[in-house]
């Protein structure tokens, strides 16, 4: 099993020593039976007052610090070794109750996926309704596969990949409309898209790991990133990626799952001061292979 390596850091900058309020941490590989963390350590400067670790809704472990100092500096760096196991492509068979949309999921399963499959974002005149019914066959059922294999290929090939300084995830149809955005504006327009087809799909934040040879042609390392699970009956949770057009867990390391990408903030506080005292903010983000050099 190949181990990788995450390296995260974000220092702010501030003009004046101020004082912090609590901040909440959202770094830790997420563990499964397809990743597991073998070691992880997170070093805060200045020392908070208290660090304490919780599961939050959707089981995501998420570190809350407290501070009662004040510094011009702040900082998080994360350290986190994983071994990463990524499943094959998942294959369904005819006799598998997802194999053709439109299927059915289980009475007992439903109640927990709802919030997965209603959506969160308007649609008033029906764009986003209708972008996503352009992948169903015009006649008969359509093979499940098909709908979220071309919908993930369809926005790497047909979508610009921009980075946006501003915070927060536009709305799916500013990205429909504009034919741009970030991996997580990408993983939220496939998310609405799917729940509309009446499809449970939930937003995943995480790190993707670019090969030292970069023949993959990824975009979105270097900063955390973003990506899409879907739930299949008798596959359970499926990766797909969008922003880069992989399907299954390859290169892509789990930190959090969540109903909307505003649960899934890598890392959000606030501090006591001006808004001119905030200098600006330095992040810096690498995943290495146990065999690789290490390189900014």
């Amino acid at each position: 099993m190949p181990l990788l390596t995450i390296h995260h850091k974000t220092e702010y900058h501030y003009s004046h020593p101020v004082a912090f309020g609590e901040h909440r941490i959202m770094l830790r590989p997420r563990d499964g039976h397809d990743l597991r963390v073998l070691k992880g350590q997170l070093d805060i400067s200045p020392p908070p007052m208290s660090l304490r670790w919780i599961h939050d809704v959707f089981g995501n472990s998420v570190a809350i610090a407290t501070f009662d100092e004040r510094a011009t500096t702040l900082s998080f760096n994360s350290v986190a070794t994983v071994e990463h196991a990524p499943t094959d492509e998942f294959a369904l068979t005819p006799d598998d109750a997802a194999y053709f949309y439109p299927f059915r999921y289980d009475d007992d399963e439903f109640p927990d996926l709802v919030q997965f499959v209603r959506p969160q974002y308007g649609d008033p005149h029906g764009e986003l309704s209708t972008w996503a019914r352009g992948f169903l066959d015009v006649e008969g059922p359509t093979p499940t596969f098909k709908i979220l294999s071309e919908m993930t290929h369809g926005i790497r090939a047909n979508f610009s990949y921009r980075k946006r300084h501003e915070r927060g995830t536009q709305h799916p149809l500013d990205t429909l409309q504009t034919g741009s955005g970030t991996c997580r504006d990408f993983a939220l327009l496939m998310i609405e898209a799917l729940r509309r087809l009446g499809i449970a799909a939930r937003f995943v934040s995480g790190y993707l790991f670019v090969h030292g040879d970069r023949e993959h042609g990824y975009v979105g390392g270097g900063s955390t990133h973003a990506w899409v699970q879907v739930y299949l009956p008798s596959a359970g949770w499926i990766e797909f990626d969008p922003t880069n057009g992989i399907v299954g867990s390859r290169d892509l390391v789990r930190v959090a799952v969540a109903r909307d990408p505003c649960q899934a903030i890598p890392l959000h506080g606030s501090y006591l001061g001006g808004a001119d005292e905030f200098i600006g903010m330095d992040v810096t983000i690498r995943v290495v292979s146990a065999g690789e050099p290490e390189r900014e």
